[in-house]
């Protein structure tokens, strides 16, 4: 069985990323939702970042979306961070949310539209290089409705000059991450809607350029552990979009509709050495919480991804090696099962309370007293988030 001392060890290294758009207002596509204590700056969505780590201890980073996180010195935002006991982590690009986008954004045939996104990437480099960002992801909504209204061929061709040119201004130690999604908002063809054309275009950008798997961007009955496995093996996997569906990408808190899956990626993550720091894989969530409370939804997040974690670690993987060597199928099922059913919510309890947390970070932020602060206190400006 595993050292549960071991366990413990790896626990005390995981990393989560939360994003700054979880803390401001979202909701479906036919309406945004207010909640009051929602920030109105950067500035307050670090301070509700820092509530997060403060009471879970995995959650030091934070990711930014430009332009809705855009401030005059990203400096001095990545001093107020540190502050607060958090930094800034992976850089978001938009390209999706200007009228001129409408055709696409580094896809569109117009060349004058293609470099107003390449700037606009480019300017998120210069973020990193203000910030100390390693990460740059893009996620694109590029794609075409109906057959005949672009050359899919060149769109691909549009596509790999534009992150030629991203890639040739990163830094020694920063990153490229390109994420895909099947469909939404292109219905006839999507020009990065799958691992395999993100895994193309990255390896001829080369070893800077790596996959983002978004938990929630797969068609029904994906094997996404598969291609996390896959990824791991070709040392492509860049990080992760954590959150969970039902349908289609609903941005639901991760592991809420399917927690077995969530650990079914997450044994492939240990098995294949991702939680390996030299590996290099950003866990980040990526979820908006449009009908319950922000930071106890990012909060119990962060707490799924941490007990689908524990739940991988304690696979015995020495008599799964050897029920797999023996054709045992139903020995190498069991190993898996046993691991998946163990409650380890009295393990993690303990980890916490030996780290100096308390045992439930849920009940110790409402006993906090932030959010009744937060309510009181944000009161006139313009809350953060999303227009539907």
């Amino acid at each position: 069985m595993p050292d549960i001392a071991a366990v413990k060890a790896a626990l005390a290294n995981q990393r989560i990323e939360t994003p700054s758009w979880g803390y401001g207002n979202s909701g479906t596509r036919f309406k945004v939702f207010a909640q009051a204590g929602v920030p109105r700056t950067p500035h307050e969505k670090l301070d509700d970042a820092a509530k997060v780590h403060e009471f879970t201890g995995i959650a030091p980073k934070v990711a930014l979306h430009i332009p809705w996180d855009k401030v005059d010195d990203y400096a001095a935002l990545s001093a107020y961070a540190k502050e607060r006991g958090v930094e800034l982590g992976t850089i978001n690009s938009n390209t999706f949310q200007d009228d001129d986008y409408k055709f696409g954004s580094v896809c569109h045939p117009d060349p004058k539209v293609r470099r107003k996104a390449l700037d606009h990437l480019l300017e998120c480099v210069d973020i990193m290089d203000a910030t100390g960002s390693k990460d740059l992801k893009i996620w694109l909504a590029d794609g075409t409705n109906y057959p005949g209204q672009d050359d899919i061929v060149a769109r691909q061709d549009r596509l790999a000059e534009s992150l030629a040119a991203v890639y040739e201004r990163l830094g020694d130690d920063q990153r490229l991450l390109l994420e895909y999604k099947f469909f939404e908002p292109a219905f006839y063809t999507t020009d990065v809607p799958d691992w395999g054309t993100s895994y193309m275009q990255c390896m001829k950008l080369g070893d800077k350029a790596q996959v983002v798997v978004d938990t929630g961007h797969h068609a029904p009955g994906t094997n996404i552990e598969f291609i996390v496995a896959l990824l791991l093996r070709e040392k492509k996997l860049g990080g992760f979009d954590f959150n969970s569906r039902f349908y289609a990408d609903d941005d639901l808190m991760v592991g809420a509709a399917d927690p077995f899956q969530l650990f079914r990626i997450l044994h492939e993550v240990a098995k294949n050495g991702g939680f390996d720091p030299a590996t290099n894989v950003a866990f980040m969530l990526d979820q908006c919480h449009n009908i319950e409370a922000k930071i106890p939804a990012v909060i119990r997040s962060v707490m799924n991804v941490q007990e689908a974690t524990a739940k991988a670690l304690l696979v015995d993987r020495a008599a799964l090696s050897t029920a797999q060597a023996a054709g045992d199928v139903l020995t190498a099922n069991s190993v898996i099962m046993d691991a998946y059913n163990t409650d380890v919510r009295p393990l993690l309890a303990e980890w916490r309370e030996e780290q100096g947390l308390a045992a439930d970070p849920v009940a110790a932020y409402a006993a906090s007293g932030w959010q009744e602060r937060i309510v009181a206190e944000r009161v006139g400006g313009e809350q953060a988030g999303w227009g539907a």
